[in-house]
């Protein structure tokens, strides 16, 4: 009894049924535990599938329109000649919006107790510091399909940023798939018809490069906040990720709006163009609806997938954009 009872103590040993597996017999072992085994991992990574079509599904569905969205704010010209250029009061509401979906959904589903808020802090400041550097880069001149196209390549900064961060591994393969996707990012950049539009800027470009560079931070240090729960036995759910990450990322946005004036700026063009705050409204929505998919899908693969998928997603968001706003491709884009 003394034995037993030590077994279900060990780490290794969670529960009563690897108790009564170490007491069988070793035929019975011999007999089952491999049909059982192969059993078992058909039926984890047919469920892991699933969930990559659930998560990614409701990635493409909700952050297609928020493009789009996105596109039709910083687009928009009211008489007077004047646009939305409030980037940081956007980010503030969007992750407001988020902070209210993500409070509902853990109520809902139930969170995990005693995670430690730093990596969420520093996530937060850099994931809303990626966001706020894209819109700007919007709002600088930055065309959308340019800016969408650049942030498709997010995955090299994600995965420099796991590596440096994270401590991660990857395989050849997965080198080989990022620069592919890239690649072909690349190429349909290049075909982007010149003089077609004010395509890029110098301010814009580096505001999309910044972007980038934070998305490297913000994927190495959830990269590490998973491996670091997972050693204490803890594992943070999907409304864990978005509801205190989006705290923090509207604190940080809160405080760079008030001193940049973009809080007022920024109510004040709403109030006088009312078109606008509904495609606002519109886009934070969407926002927190895509992001539940987003954390969902971080909180159950690593956030190299959820880049991926949101990586293919922008290539899809530039389609429609071309498709619905009149830019215009070479032959050599398609």
């Amino acid at each position: 009894m003394n034995q037993i009872s030590n077994q279900e103590k060990s780490p290794l040993n969670p529960d009563g049924e690897a108790v009564v597996n170490h007491i069988r017999p070793l035929e019975m072992d011999l007999e089952t535990s491999g049909p059982l085994s192969k059993t078992g991992e058909q039926n984890s990574t047919r469920g892991d599938a699933y969930k990559l079509i659930f998560g990614a599904g409701g990635i493409y569905l909700a952050f297609l329109y928020y493009g789009s969205l996105q596109e039709d704010v910083f687009n928009f010209e009211a008489n007077d000649g004047s646009k939305f250029e409030a980037a940081w009061f956007l980010s503030f509401l969007e992750s407001l919006a988020n902070i209210f979906v993500g409070y509902i959904g853990r109520r809902l589903v139930g969170g995990t107790e005693g995670l430690p808020m730093t990596p969420f802090a520093i996530t937060g400041a850099s994931q809303v510091f990626a966001k706020a550097f894209t819109s700007l880069a919007l709002a600088k001149g930055l065309s959308f399909p340019i800016a969408t196209l650049a942030k498709s390549g997010k995955m090299a900064p994600v995965m420099a940023g796991q590596l440096l961060l994270g401590g991660a591994t990857y395989t050849i393969r997965e080198y080989l798939q990022v620069l592919a996707i890239i690649a072909g990012t690349v190429i349909l950049s290049m075909g982007k018809k010149k003089g077609s539009e004010s395509s890029s800027t110098p301010l814009g470009v580096m505001f999309i490069l910044s972007s980038l560079v934070a998305d490297g931070v913000t994927g190495g240090i959830q990269k590490r906040l998973k491996a670091d729960m997972g050693r204490i036995g803890i594992s943070p759910k999907p409304y864990d990720f978005m509801l205190f990450t989006n705290i923090f990322m509207c604190l940080v946005a809160f405080i760079i709006s008030m001193c940049l004036g973009d809080v007022v700026s920024g109510t004040e063009f709403c109030a006088r163009n009312p078109a606008v705050l509904r495609l606002v409204v519109q886009f934070s929505i969407c926002s927190a609806v895509g992001q539940s998919f987003i954390f969902y899908t971080v909180a159950n693969f690593d956030p190299l997938v959820c880049s991926t998928v949101t990586t293919t997603r922008k290539i899809f968001s530039v389609l429609l954009s071309i498709f619905t706003k009149g830019h215009v491709m070479t032959t050599q884009g398609w």
